[in-house]
């Protein structure tokens, strides 16, 4: 691990000017063949062609890593929960089977402090090893499963986004607390923790199943007392739970209703899922700069239905999109299988996912999900300096496939849909470079 100083890294850089989906593929990236990233104190503090750049700063450091490397924002995961991590890859189960066959039993393993920090060890470092550099994460209801992401996290300089699960119904009873005390354990952990290095606390009711009105009502109330934090749940994921959900909020005019009644809606709220919207309720997440978190490799395996990629986000009038991991629904850490999927589920509904629009789900939208626009998810000044950098040729069929590639974006598309954790070779967090693919086989 390095210390802060002033460096640069040289590469093939990508940085996006605006959004792929507003102006065009060609118009929303920016790219260098022989680029330089300039890094002093955790930021960037210039972006461009190596040449010009390196000029502008004689005598810097340089980690050079040639022609075959393309250096860009780390990766934002916009929805995932580190407890189950150890469940990944269950078998044979649709959502709400899943809860309580898997999560439920593993979730409750986490109120031991020292079986959470080991979690949470694990799930940072394979972040890392993935090119994740910030993410959206649930923990348990335990406020030590938080306080374990966040010392990690802490350690590390991670921009990491996290809360206390809150459920007082409908879940085992090691798991529940209660409106009083999901409210007083909440507050208590944001004001220990958030804002402190690089952690933003996320208000989060599980989904609207596991919590009364009376929690609801006291969630709602946290939120708009702490209005920096941010608010994470789940929306409209299958069927069978949009059909409960209407059973225990009959007044509710469909599922968001059930958040909106209590204020836990607008900029700040991130739903993942959101695969079964109502158009009343696209309009609610539009108007509000609401969020939704696109998970589509657990919607895949856990059979929850095909997100709709154009209608919510390629189209006249957008919905703000992040791309997640969803781990443990979701079957890879890896940002280049979510990619993936996302591009099959869309390819199932008729829509073809640009990469360079897929990149900028993983990067800019999901940040842009996550209320961090200008501080991650894009490779331009004044950013903080979370960066990876990927071997365009990490693998035998990569690199012959690599041969016949004769554009960029052909050259994401191929990451995109083949690529894994081999390709990330370097991530830096805050400047640090964490993990260095190259040390790391070599350590093993």
């Amino acid at each position: 691990m390095t210390t802060p100083h002033t460096f640069a890294l040289r590469g093939r850089t990508l940085a996006f000017r605006d959004d792929p989906f507003r102006v065009g593929p060609d118009a929303a990236v920016e790219t260098c063949d022989d680029g330089a990233v300039v890094i002093a104190d955790g930021r960037i503090l210039e972006v461009g062609q190596a040449s010009n750049v390196l000029a502008r700063h004689p005598g810097v450091e340089v980690d050079s890593y040639g022609p075959d490397a393309l250096i860009m924002a780390g990766f934002v995961d916009s929805h995932a929960h580190y407890p189950q991590l150890e469940i990944i890859g269950s078998y044979g189960e649709q959502l709400l089977e899943w809860l309580e066959k898997y999560t439920f039993p593993t979730e409750i393993k986490y109120s031991d402090p020292q079986y959470a920090r080991a979690g949470a060890e694990t799930y940072l470092d394979g972040c890392l090893a993935n090119g994740v550099t910030t993410a959206s994460v649930f923990s348990a209801t335990y406020p030590a499963s938080v306080e374990a992401l966040f010392e990690g996290a802490l350690e590390r300089g991670m921009r990491i986004v996290s809360g206390k699960n809150m459920m007082d119904r409908n879940c085992p009873e090691a798991l529940r607390d209660t409106a009083r005390s999901g409210y007083d354990q909440s507050k208590a952990l944001i004001e220990k923790w958030h804002g402190r290095g690089r952690i933003v606390y996320a208000v989060t009711p599980r989904f609207a199943v596991t919590s009364t009105f009376e929690q609801m009502e006291a969630m709602g109330a946290l939120w708009r007392e702490h209005p920096t934090t941010l608010m994470q749940t789940h929306m409209s994921e299958n069927l069978a739970e949009i059909a409960w959900v209407a059973e225990l909020y009959p007044d509710a005019p469909d599922y968001l209703g059930a958040y909106e009644a209590y204020g836990l809606i607008g900029e700040g709220a991130n739903f993942g899922h959101c695969i079964h919207l109502t158009e009343r309720e696209i309009a609610r997440l539009r108007e509000t700069g609401s969020a939704i978190s696109h998970c589509p490799t657990s919607n895949a395996f856990i059979g929850s239905g095909l997100f709709d990629m154009k209608g919510l986000r390629d189209c006249d009038s957008p919905v703000r999109v992040g791309l997640a991991t969803d781990i443990g629904g979701g079957s890879s850490m890896s940002m280049f299988d979510t990619m993936k999927a996302a591009y099959e589920i869309a390819q199932l509904r008729g829509y073809s996912l640009h990469p360079v629009k897929a990149f900028w789900l993983a990067t800019m939208g999901s940040a842009a999900a996550l209320r961090m626009e200008g501080k991650v998810g894009n490779l331009a000044a004044g950013h903080e300096a979370d960066v990876m950098v990927i071997d365009l040729n990490s693998t035998p069929l990569i690199r012959r496939r690599m041969r016949e590639v004769d554009s960029l974006f052909e050259a994401l598309f191929v990451q995109m849909i083949l690529a894994d954790d081999r390709a990330i070779r370097a991530t830096y967090v805050a400047g640090k470079k964490l993990h260095d693919r190259d040390q790391s086989n070599a350590d093993r």
